[in-house]
C-alpha cells in the first residue's frame, strides 16, 4: 500500500469510495434517506476539490486503486477519514489517521478532534480518542446522530 498526498487527479475516485462507503458500510447505522442526503449521487465538485486541495490530504492506494482518504483542516479539525468498502479491517485507516496526526502536530496542534459517524466511532475510540459529546446534526433535511470526539497529541 503507497499513502501519498492528494493529487487533483484523484477526486473522482475519492468522491466514488466515500458515495460507496457511505452507502454500503455506514447504512448500518443509518437510514436510506440519511445516507442519500450524506453522500448524493451527485459531488458538488467545486466544493470537494477546493476542500481537499486545501486541506492537509492524504491518499491510500492499493491494488492500482484508491483504498482510503483522509483530510485535517486549519486547527487540527479531522474533516473526513474513509476506507474502501472493500478494504476495511485492514489497517487503512490507522495508517492515514497517523499521518493526519503528525501533521496536525506539525502544525502546531495537540488536540486533534472529529466529528465521529456512529459507525466510526468505535474506531476512534480504539485510538485514544475521548466522545467529547453526542449531538444531532442536521444536513439536507435529515438530521445524524454523530460525536464530537478528541484526542492529545
Amino acid at each position: 500500500m503507497e499513502i501519498r498526498r492528494y493529487d487533483p487527479v484523484d477526486l473522482d475516485e475519492i468522491y466514488q469510495l466515500f458515495y460507496d462507503t457511505v452507502h454500503q458500510v455506514n447504512r448500518a447505522d443509518y437510514s436510506r434517506p440519511q445516507v442519500d442526503a450524506w453522500a448524493p449521487r451527485e459531488m458538488d465538485r467545486d466544493r470537494w476539490s477546493t476542500s481537499l486541495a486545501a486541506h492537509e490530504t492524504w491518499v491510500a492506494r492499493k491494488d492500482g486503486q484508491v483504498v482510503g482518504f483522509g483530510d485535517l483542516g486549519e486547527g487540527g479539525y479531522l474533516d473526513r477519514l474513509y476506507v474502501h468498502k472493500d478494504y476495511t479491517r485492514q489497517g487503512i485507516a490507522s495508517a492515514i489517521l497517523y499521518r493526519l496526526e503528525q501533521a496536525a502536530l506539525q502544525q502546531g496542534c495537540h488536540r486533534i478532534y472529529t466529528e465521529a459517524s456512529i459507525t466510526a466511532r468505535p474506531f476512534f475510540i480504539q485510538k485514544g480518542y475521548q466522545v467529547v459529546k453526542k449531538q444531532e446534526k442536521p444536513l439536507r433535511g435529515q438530521v445524524f446522530i454523530n460525536f464530537v470526539m478528541e484526542k492529545m497529541l
